[in-house]
């Protein structure tokens, strides 16, 4: 080979492998920023027995348990539990919530999960209307409780 094809293959070598290099990283970063959904059910016990770990941030959602919202009367701190109708998780919340947002409601949260059964909320959504629940709820609801003559959203 003479110099020039040298060079050529040098720079080429060059960009092909700073063109891998970006593109891992890009893949590293999404793969980081993924909130995954899960039900009440799914943070106890796991999905296909692994546990989401302390500190992942996932979204959540269920359905808001009838007495359990707790509000703190000095700041915006909110408490409540959320169930799936099997198990009851945690959620704490610092803002205002939706207008929608009422106990015995399907709610889904976004946040980190701060311990096993209690994630920290960056947001809270509610359903817009009586018949509406996210996809991924009533899907989730319907397999928890098929045959129970329950129905959600439909």
């Amino acid at each position: 080979m003479n110099k020039r094809r040298m060079k050529r293959f040098g720079a080429i070598s060059l960009v092909i492998a700073g063109c891998s290099i970006a593109t891992g990283l890009i893949i590293y970063a999404l793969g980081q920023n993924v909130n995954l959904f899960y039900m009440p059910t799914d943070i106890v016990h796991g999905i296909d027995g692994k546990k989401p770990e302390i500190g992942q941030r996932l979204r959540v959602g269920g359905m808001v348990v009838e007495g359990s919202l707790k509000r703190d009367p000095k700041n915006l701190y909110i408490e409540f539990d959320l169930h799936d109708n099997n198990e009851i998780i945690t959620i704490n919340y610092e803002g205002i919530l939706p207008d929608l947002f009422k106990e015995g409601q399907g709610i889904v949260a976004q946040g980190t999960l701060i311990d096993k059964e209690v994630i920290r909320a960056t947001e809270v959504l509610a359903k817009h209307d009586e018949n509406y629940i996210p996809p991924e709820l009533a899907e989730g609801l319907k397999q928890n409780h098929s045959g129970k003559g329950l129905t959600y959203g439909e």
